[in-house]
């Protein structure tokens, strides 16, 4: 390996512990809950998820765990869709 790259693997590595660099505009997930797969979208800071909690109170565990797990990533100003 050169030390062109391991400087690269460095300067990833500080990155990585830096969220505050990015800011995510657009995301898809499946999410693995205890009663089934359910797909997390994030996009134009709305947020979605396919669950049946969520289509009656646009809100759920599912994208509360996203927006803890994201925080600092997402605009502070991202809602349920």
């Amino acid at each position: 390996m050169d030390s062109s790259f391991i400087k690269k693997i460095e300067k990833a590595k500080d990155y990585a512990v830096q969220p505050d660099r990015i800011k995510i505009k657009t995301y898809l997930a499946e999410f693995r809950g205890d009663n089934g797969n359910h797909t997390i979208t994030y996009e134009g800071e709305q947020w979605h998820c396919d669950c049946d909690y969520y289509v009656g109170r646009e809100n759920c565990t599912h994208v509360m765990a996203m927006q803890i797990m994201l925080e600092g990533m997402v605009s502070t100003e991202a809602v349920a869709s």
